[in-house]
């Protein structure tokens, strides 16, 4: 017990002390604004392709669109994150000849890959929405464009809410990743704490911990969404 106290005082002698707090704070800003931005650029790009996979095949342009998600999906959903983030920072980025601070590129690589899979959890959704919903809308005199953002898409978020509370839980997951281009998330901060002193043990536990409470946190605000929704479905 006094090994495991002494790793405890060493711990915080680096993080308080030696300002190791500040790599926490940075790290833990970076992973939620990774994961947050991302999942609404997903959610964005998800709806959209979403929309094109369901809507009508009878002309040529929704055909040709409908094939140029298919890849979009299946070049996304094929390949680790971690791949896509290296193939960004370290092949694309440089071809295009531009600088862009590594978060920055994480949040565009986070929200292509989230939209790969938001799309099939969207797609779920509006194909789980009565049919009759897209036709009274049609029948109003609306595109069917207007009539699936305003009518349909509203009722399939209420049907996909905790498979999109999973997603984001999976961001920030998989945030840990971040590290390989460069970029300070929890896990760098940790890290940092760690072999300051080459004592790893509390920065990891302290780490899982905070990926736990952050977890709980999401899982708990998907719960109180899911009854809000909920009364309020039952009040109309």
């Amino acid at each position: 017990m006094g090994s495991f106290e002494k790793k405890i005082e060493v711990f915080w002698d680096v993080f308080y002390h030696h300002n190791g707090y500040d790599k926490v704070i940075t790290g833990l800003q970076n992973t939620l604004m990774i994961a947050v931005i991302g999942l609404i650029i997903g959610i964005i790009i998800g709806t959209i392709i979403a929309i094109i996979e369901v809507f009508p095949k009878y002309k040529r342009l929704p055909r040709v669109l409908n094939s140029i998600c298919q890849v979009y999906v299946g070049l996304f959903r094929g390949t680790p994150i971690v791949v896509q983030l290296l193939i960004a920072y370290y092949v694309v980025m440089p071809l295009l000849g531009v600088n862009v601070p590594p978060v920055n590129v994480c949040i565009v690589v986070f929200g292509l890959n989230s939209g790969a899979y938001v799309s099939e959890i969207m797609r779920g959704g509006i194909n789980s929405v009565d049919p009759g919903q897209l036709e009274a809308g049609r029948a109003l005199g609306l595109s069917y464009s207007v009539s699936m953002i305003k009518i349909v898409v509203p009722q399939a978020i209420k049907n996909i809410l905790p498979t999109l509370g999973n997603e984001f839980i999976s961001l920030i997951k998989e945030t840990s990743v971040v590290s390989f281009v460069g970029a300070t998330d929890l896990y760098v901060a940790f890290n940092y704490i760690g072999s300051n002193n080459y004592e790893f043990m509390v920065p990891y536990i302290v780490m899982a911990l905070i990926y736990i409470v952050l977890v709980m946190g999401i899982s708990l605000l998907i719960k109180l969404m899911e009854r809000s929704l909920q009364k309020s479905d039952r009040r109309n």
